[in-house]
């Protein structure tokens, strides 16, 4: 299968930079281009494509309102946006999150890293990790906006087994990685994750991180293991 990419980036010479690196790959292929955030919208709804390389900083409409109202819309729910940054660290990425991101990177990432995110996204097999993540969680999703002493309603359809794996989700572990670290199949933790996406009407793995980080189930320094 192909995946189908469509770019969203306000520089022309950038767009031109990974339409020749994804196109130069056998699985994966530019279907579009848009250089403001409301081109991306359209030409989303016109292609439906597998994912969404977006930039944050664009214009008519940024790269966040762009990522919502993609997300938000129901006729694309198996498009996926990937959020493309010029700092590694950025106060917009958790805005991007929190809009329905998928994941992002850091426009300095290698080239090899950028393919992988794209496949690792429409697989949805794990939330990209690169090194920037933990920075971000401590400084912005480990905030006030947590429950303090108990666990908050939205986690409470959850059951033990699911809390705990959602919570090594939150650290960006693979199936396979969680299924090593809590003696379990991974098609079991498949099953799991599905069924804890579902109960918290999550997207998909990054949504369960912001979820997990935000209710206080999971924080920086903690990790569950099973015992």
């Amino acid at each position: 299968m192909t995946i189908r990419v469509v770019l969203a980036d306000d520089q022309a010479l950038i767009r031109a930079g990974f339409r020749s690196l994804i196109d130069a790959t056998d699985d994966l292929e530019v279907v579009g281009e848009a250089a403001t955030g409301t081109d991306a919208v359209a030409l989303s709804r016109g292609l439906r494509p597998d994912v969404v390389l977006m930039d944050i900083r664009m214009p008519e409409l940024d790269g966040i309102d762009a990522t919502e109202r993609i997300v938000a819309d129901p006729d694309l729910s198996e498009v996926r946006v990937l959020v493309l940054t010029t700092f590694e660290v950025d106060e917009y990425v958790l805005r991007a999150l929190r809009a329905g991101a998928s994941g992002f990177l850091g426009k300095g990432m290698e080239p090899d890293d950028l393919l992988a995110a794209i496949r690792t996204i429409v697989r949805g097999d794990a939330l990209l990790s690169p090194k920037a993540t933990r920075s971000l969680i401590t400084r912005f999703l480990a905030q006030p906006d947590r429950v303090d002493g108990s666990v908050p309603a939205l986690l409470e359809a959850l059951t033990e087994r699911e809390r705990e794996i959602v919570a090594v989700v939150a650290m960006g572990l693979s199936n396979d990685e969680i299924a090593e670290r809590l003696w379990l199949a991974p098609s079991t933790v498949k099953t799991h994750v599905k069924r804890s996406m579902a109960k918290l009407g999550a997207r998909d793995r990054a949504q369960l991180v912001v979820i997990a980080y935000q209710t206080g189930l999971v924080t920086v320094d903690h990790v569950p293991r099973s015992g």
